[in-house]
């Protein structure tokens, strides 16, 4: 078995993919769930996305938020965009973090974006060009990286392929998505195996949705591979408005605890992570998933 780092980073994603498909909130709702999520320890949150305002209605204020943010120092945010004229949004807000979604499948990226899975690779240049001249960075996240909901199984080479072109474009990190929550730790552990040789020195990220209940074991199995950084979500609130059947990130108590108790430290405090996640519950006005959120810590004693 491979050994598992000391650290790994996790982005903190409840306000941009936790809340996208849920009814809107307030922009001083969004700023106590930002509250809460910054005193869990968490450094790095994905804060909104510079998206068309009527198939994302939840993040209309992308520009309204990104001018609170400084009032968070010690915080790196990023947003994500969806084309250059988004980036463009985002730099003009203050954003100098910015992630660009590319979908492996065309049925998913037509249905995401408007536009084919080679259309959208081929804009990686110009997102690029864009952060460069103003200094900011650029991720490049391949959706649907194991399964889309309309062409069915990804074949790797897809994913491959879009690596290669944000490699060779200058991206400057990579990630691959579960767009769907269908990946499983051996299919997990193949994809970063192809995918790891080709970055060089650029970190490695991932991102789970728990739908069919392997969003954990899928990031564990990451984690055992090589992959860096994972993405979450206070109560596992989010999922993806325009794939079917998508629900439920991995939650951000949930993935702390099992590092936690692997060894791997996130610097995240997870009595707070509860407590953001309950937050979290309170403002969208139902349930969540997260499984820490119904039975609590097993050391600390917490529970909700």
């Amino acid at each position: 078995m491979s050994r598992l780092p000391a650290r790994v980073t996790v982005r903190e994603v409840a306000l941009r993919d936790g809340l996208q498909s849920e009814a809107p909130i307030s922009l001083s709702a969004k700023l106590l769930l930002l509250d809460a999520i910054a005193a869990t320890g968490v450094r790095e949150v994905e804060a909104t996305a510079f998206v068309s305002p009527s198939k994302v209605p939840a993040l209309a204020d992308a520009t309204e938020l990104a001018a609170r943010l400084p009032d968070y120092p010690g915080i790196e945010f990023s947003a994500l965009v969806a084309s250059p004229n988004g980036a463009r949004r985002a730099i003009a807000a203050g954003l100098r973090s910015l992630e660009y979604v590319v979908s492996a499948a065309d049925g998913h990226s037509r249905a995401n974006v408007g536009r084919t899975s080679a259309e959208a690779t081929a804009q990686i240049a110009d997102i690029v060009a864009i952060a460069r001249d103003s200094g900011a960075t650029v991720e490049v996240i391949i959706a649907t990286a194991w399964d889309c909901p309309f062409d069915g199984p990804t074949h790797p080479s897809r994913v491959v392929g879009i690596v290669d072109a944000a490699c060779s474009n200058g991206a400057d990190r990579i990630a691959i998505a579960d767009t769907i929550g269908t990946a499983t730790p051996g299919r997990v552990t193949a994809l970063v195996a192809a995918v790891l040789p080709r970055i060089g020195a650029r970190e490695l990220g991932a991102h789970f949705h728990n739908t069919r209940g392997a969003g954990l074991a899928s990031a564990y199995a990451a984690v055992a591979a090589g992959v860096t950084r994972l993405d979450s979500s206070v109560g596992g609130l989010g999922g993806c408005p325009f794939a079917p059947g998508a629900s439920g990130n991995i939650a951000t108590e949930d993935l702390t605890y099992l590092l936690r108790d692997s060894g791997v430290e996130t610097g995240i405090d997870l009595a707070a992570a509860i407590g953001a996640a309950e937050f979290a519950r309170d403002v969208v006005g139902h349930d969540l998933p997260s499984a820490l959120l119904r039975a609590g810590d097993r050391i600390r004693g917490v529970t909700s």
